[in-house]
C-alpha cells in the first residue's frame, strides 16, 4: 500500500474547505473532514467526512489519534494544534499560521492568557474577520506544509508524493 501525505482538517466552521479539496485534487491527497456533521464533498475517493459525537473535543480526539509523521491539519483549535505536533504532523490554521513546535508554546500561552482574562470578566476582541489575503496565506502555507511533511516522509522509506506548487486565485 502506498503511503503519502494525508490531510486532515477539523471541519466545524472552517472556512477553507473549498482550499483544502483544490490543493488535495491537485496533489492527489487522501483528505479526511472530520466534524459533528457529515459535510458534503466532491465524489473523489480522496475525500472522507468523518462524523463524531457531538460531545466536546470528539474531533479533536478522533484527529490526535491518527495523525502522525506525514500528517498535515488544518485547525484553528490551538489544544488541538499542540497535540498533532506532538505527534509529529503539520499543523496550518486558516488564517495561514504554521504552528509547530517552536511557535506553539507561544500560541498556546495566548490561548490561555485570554481565556483567564476572559474567565476574570475583562472584554477581549474576538477574531479578527476573514479576509482574501487570509485565504491566499493558507493556500501559500498548506501547500509548503503538504511538501514539507512529504519530505518527512522520504527519510522514512515512504513513498513521497511530487506536488506541483498552487497559484492563488485571483
Amino acid at each position: 500500500m502506498k503511503s503519502s501525505v494525508t490531510l486532515y482538517v477539523d471541519a466545524d466552521a472552517c472556512p477553507v474547505k473549498d482550499e483544502v479539496q483544490r490543493v488535495a485534487l491537485r496533489a492527489a491527497l487522501r483528505t479526511i473532514f472530520v466534524g459533528n456533521s457529515r459535510l458534503r464533498l466532491p465524489d473523489d475517493p480522496l475525500f472522507e467526512s468523518v462524523v463524531v459525537a457531538t460531545e466536546p473535543d470528539a474531533a479533536d480526539d478522533w484527529i490526535a489519534a491518527r495523525v502522525g509523521l506525514g500528517s498535515v491539519v488544518v485547525t484553528a483549535d490551538i489544544p488541538l494544534a499542540d497535540r498533532c505536533v506532538k505527534a509529529g504532523a503539520r499543523v496550518v490554521t486558516p488564517k495561514g499560521r504554521v504552528l509547530d513546535a517552536g511557535s506553539i508554546g507561544a500560541a498556546l500561552a495566548t490561548r490561555d492568557l485570554l481565556d483567564d482574562l476572559r474567565s476574570a470578566g475583562a472584554t477581549t476582541a474576538g477574531p479578527a474577520p476573514f479576509t482574501p489575503r487570509d485565504r491566499q496565506a493558507f493556500l501559500q502555507a498548506l501547500d509548503r506544509e503538504v511538501r514539507r511533511a512529504a519530505h518527512d516522509l522520504a527519510g522514512t522509506g515512504r513513498r513521497p508524493i511530487p506536488i506541483r506548487p498552487i497559484r492563488p486565485s485571483r
